[in-house]
Order: C-alpha cells, then sequence, then structure tokens
C-alpha cells in the first residue's frame, strides 16, 4: 500500500500517567512510543491498584514536568512539588485493566502533594515502558475528524493531532504505514473512549456531553463505547515536531 505523509499538527503525552496531557514541540518516537509517555503513575497502595483518570478526574489538574532527573508537580494554584524521584526500595505490583504491573514506588515530595489534592493516601510510581498504556503506545486523532464533531483535540489526550480534510479517514488507513517527521507508524484499529472526554483537559470537570454526541455518531464496541481516532505502533523510531 501507497505510504500516507501526514501533516502533524500537535503532539504531546503526559509524564504522570491522568495528569495534565502536555502539548510540546516534539516528541521521540521508539519502537514502545514516545520518549517519556507515562513514565509514572499514582497507586493507591491499600488497594494495589493504578489510578484511573476517569475515576479520578482531578489528576487533569496536576501538570508534570520532568526535566534532568527531577520531576515538578504544579497545581492550578501554583502550589509546587519538585526533586528527584528516585526509587524509594518499595515495589508494588498493581492491578491495570485485570494486568498484573510491578512497579517501584518513589521517595521524594510528589506523593504528599498527590494525596492531599486528591483527598486521601496515594504514593507516585515509576512505571516500565509501557506498563500503564491501554492498546498500542501510540495514538493519533485527526483534524477532519475533530471538526466533524466540534470537539477539541485535548480531550482525546493523543500522541499525535495529524491534518485531514476527511472525516473518518484515517480508520482507513488500517494496516498502512504513515510517515510522521522522521518516525514510520503502522496503523492499528480504532481508540474506544470512555468518559474521560467529557472532563474539561484542565479543570477536570465534567462540562460536556461529547460521549454521548460519539454513541450517536460513531461506531461502538461490544461494551458500547464509541470509536475516536486509531492506534499505532511505531515500525521506525524517529523525532517528530509540530509542523509549523
Amino acid at each position: 500500500m501507497r505510504l500516507v505523509e501526514a501533516v502533524v499538527r500537535g503532539v504531546g503525552f503526559s509524564p504522570v500517567k491522568g495528569m495534565r496531557h502536555l502539548a510540546l514541540d516534539h516528541v521521540y518516537l521508539d519502537r514502545l512510543g514516545a520518549v517519556g509517555d507515562r513514565a509514572f503513575c499514582v497507586v493507591d497502595p491499600a488497594a494495589r491498584r493504578v489510578l484511573r483518570t476517569v475515576q479520578h478526574p482531578s489528576l487533569m489538574t496536576i501538570t508534570a514536568q520532568p526535566y534532568d532527573d527531577q520531576l515538578a508537580l504544579t497545581l492550578p494554584s501554583g502550589e509546587r512539588a519538585e526533586g528527584p524521584a528516585t526509587a524509594s526500595g518499595e515495589t508494588i505490583t498493581c492491578d491495570y485493566w485485570g494486568r498484573q504491573v510491578a512497579l517501584s514506588l518513589t521517595a521524594g515530595p510528589h506523593a504528599e502533594l498527590i494525596s492531599r489534592r486528591l483527598g486521601h493516601d496515594e504514593r507516585l510510581a515509576r512505571a516500565p515502558r509501557g506498563g500503564v498504556v491501554f492498546g498500542d503506545p501510540v495514538t493519533i486523532v485527526t483534524t477532519a475528524s475533530l471538526e466533524a464533531m466540534g470537539a477539541d483535540a485535548a480531550r482525546f489526550r493523543a500522541t499525535l493531532l495529524v491534518e485531514t480534510d476527511e472525516p473518518w479517514v484515517e480508520e482507513s488507513w488500517l494496516g498502512r504505514e504513515v510517515e510522521v517527521g522522521d518516525a514510520t507508524l503502522r496503523i492499528g484499529g480504532p481508540v474506544p473512549r470512555c468518559a474521560v472526554i467529557d472532563h474539561h483537559p484542565e479543570t477536570g470537570e465534567k462540562d460536556s456531553r461529547l460521549l454521548k454526541d460519539l454513541v450517536r455518531a460513531r461506531p461502538t464496541n461490544k461494551a458500547g463505547e464509541p470509536m475516536f481516532g486509531v492506534y499505532a505502533t511505531v515500525d521506525r523510531p524517529g523525532r517528530v515536531a509540530v509542523t509549523r
């Protein structure tokens, strides 16, 4: 099949699973996805469970910024916890969508800030690459499909926003190669969506009925979840930057 050459209009990820999805100038994609994506997660040590955004939307109010060997977490108020997210020596095996994942709990000031924000005791943990990723490591949404739904790209927390002229054309790319920057992706199946998209991507407040709109407009899976965007794997690693 002919290689699809895509124009990239947005890139991003969240260094801590569930926290603010960062809009970036570029990402580096390797075989496991965007380097730095969901490198950490928040866990409930008592329940031995990784926190999910759909159950804890206030996670989206926390901005995580890694730099050098440091991790900074910032609340909307400006309150900040900053320092090395070094391993404490404690490990915990948690459930993540029915899959057991071994995580390394961290020391540092981050857990206290997270716990105060969420209102219960939590820990920050370092995750193995891909350990807390549901589905393939890269997700793509497109400009034409967003326009068709009148939706904001930020609600979908995708790795890449790609320019298209025709809504839903990305679903015809199944199995095809797509060139994005210096990387080449292999397109997988459509991405099922949950109630996270009804929450404001910065405040975490429920302020939309987008999920119901998608259910009416789009195919759904057996669980009743509507499809929007597509998964992808990385065939050729490389740097992907926003096209200006």
